[in-house]
């Protein structure tokens, strides 16, 4: 499915539209998944709700979700290249994300991030309220 924002602007869901290539390229060099090989960006992409904004048909965002559009969601990958941030851009990509997995019903809407707090608080994403319960498998530099 595709939204027009602005003339030259969309956001899209359509797979064959997101450029593989361009979407490895941003996140290989991202602290979160440094050196990701591309096919695990491929398989990724292929199992989750992604999400392209292009400006003139040039990618130049990404996000996806990881959901069952029943319960649960896991936000993650939201990039926008160095050149277009600071134009609210990112705001459009996690908004098309949360509508499309249906977050207004879901339990449980979760995301990690080291430096884009003010980001998510703007989506109301707070701190675990009993992080206590949650359990982790975490291998940060599986990639390298």
């Amino acid at each position: 499915m595709e939204h027009q924002i602005s003339k030259n602007l969309r956001v899209t869901d359509e797979k064959s539209e997101i450029d593989l290539d361009i979407v490895h390229q941003f996140l290989k060099t991202t602290y979160w998944s440094k050196d990701i090989p591309k096919e695990v960006v491929q398989k990724a992409i292929e199992n989750s709700l992604s999400i392209g904004l292009l400006l003139e048909n040039q990618l130049i965002g990404f996000g996806r979700s990881i959901t069952d559009y029943a319960t649960f969601a896991y936000i993650a990958d939201i990039y926008i290249k160095p050149e277009f941030r600071g134009k609210g851009y990112s705001k459009i990509i996690v908004k098309a994300l949360l509508d499309r997995s249906g977050s207004e019903k879901l339990r449980r809407v979760l995301l990690a991030t080291s430096d884009a707090h003010g980001l998510y608080r703007k989506f109301d994403f707070q701190n675990l309220g009993k992080p206590e319960d949650f359990l982790e498998i975490n291998k940060p530099k599986i990639y390298q």
